[in-house]
């Protein structure tokens, strides 16, 4: 029986990366994951210990990773994900975006192994087309706030893209769109845990500007299907992995305080700097290429994704 591929995925105690790690342990990888705990938690990958198939090494990826094992898929889902995180943790978002994904990179070519970039699609920026599409360039303010998360990732493509065509590495770069599910920190500063905080322990359900702004959410077992396909696939420009269907965020707050039953109001706040007006992904390319597209509806994965916080806070 031939042996198993390996796999390393960076950022791998993370929300995304832990899903990742199971998925890929699943379809028969040995995996390696490295994680500094900037934003990670033991907690995502606790269930792991004693799995002969798993190894975990605590490294930022930002300095140089040396690993004597042999590897054939590198993932790199390192970087702080959420305002709240990039904003306390400026400049570790940048060297993770850029020396992050270079050591990467680098791991990746020394192994002649595949390299698949976690990407966003706040590489779109605040979008002027709609919904957004590969080809779109994006409207980005590089000097603004959030502008540490956008541009780390649009420099991680670049590079990415680089590696591909001076050193022939075969890389996947996946822009991903709003993502839940269970692992999500509850108070990490993105709207699905948030409202579903709130609305758990009625409080009031906290939205910045008038709520016209739009969202998509994907739940995360639909995402992490669609990353593999793109591992396993042979195309290297930009794939968007999201769920279509949009929503204004005063229209998902009102689902989370139906689906909850909650008494809980909603209370308006000043919008942030540069946050996006609309998102939404145009995923033709992942249906023509990765033959993929989102099954769970919402209604279905928003149920347990409040199970999951309901269980969370009654633990404490």
């Amino acid at each position: 029986m031939a042996s198993k591929r390996t796999a390393v995925v960076t950022g791998g105690a993370g929300f995304l990366g832990s899903h990742l790690t199971d998925r890929l342990l699943k379809e028969g990888f040995k995996v390696i994951g490295i994680d500094n705990f900037i934003t990670g938690s033991t907690a995502n990958i606790e269930h792991l210990a004693g799995n002969d198939d798993y190894r975990f090494i605590k490294h930022d990826v930002s300095n140089f990773i040396y690993l004597p094992a042999e590897v054939h898929y590198v993932f790199h889902f390192a970087s702080p994900a959420s305002p709240i995180d990039y904003l306390e943790y400026p400049i570790p978002t940048l060297k993770v975006g850029a020396q992050g994904t270079q050591n990467g990179l680098g791991l990746a070519k020394a192994n002649k192994a595949t390299f698949l970039l976690a990407s966003t699609s706040e590489c779109y920026g605040d979008p002027l087309v709609h919904p957004q599409p590969e080809s779109y360039w994006g409207n980005v303010n590089p000097i603004g706030p959030r502008g540490v998360y956008d541009e780390a990732k649009r420099f991680a493509e670049a590079m990415t893209m680089a590696y591909h065509r001076y050193h022939k590495v075969d890389t996947k770069i996946v822009r991903i769109f709003n993502t839940y599910g269970p692992r999500m920190r509850l108070r990490d500063g993105r709207v699905v845990p948030a409202f579903i905080g709130q609305a758990l322990t009625d409080q009031p359900l906290t939205i910045f500007g008038d709520g016209s702004q739009t969202r998509s959410f994907c739940y995360v077992s639909d995402l992490i299907d669609g990353i593999f396909r793109l591992a396993m696939s042979d195309f290297h420009e930009p794939v968007n992995i999201g769920n279509p269907v949009e929503m204004t965020i005063k229209q998902f707050a009102e689902e989370i305080i139906r689906i909850t039953g909650t008494s809980a109001c909603i209370e308006y706040r000043s919008l942030p700097v540069d946050d996006p007006k609309v998102r939404q992904p145009d995923i033709t390319r992942a249906r023509k290429i990765l033959n993929w597209e989102p099954k769970v509806s919402f209604e279905e994965g928003i149920k347990y994704a409040i199970d999951y916080f309901r269980d969370k806070l009654k633990a404490g």
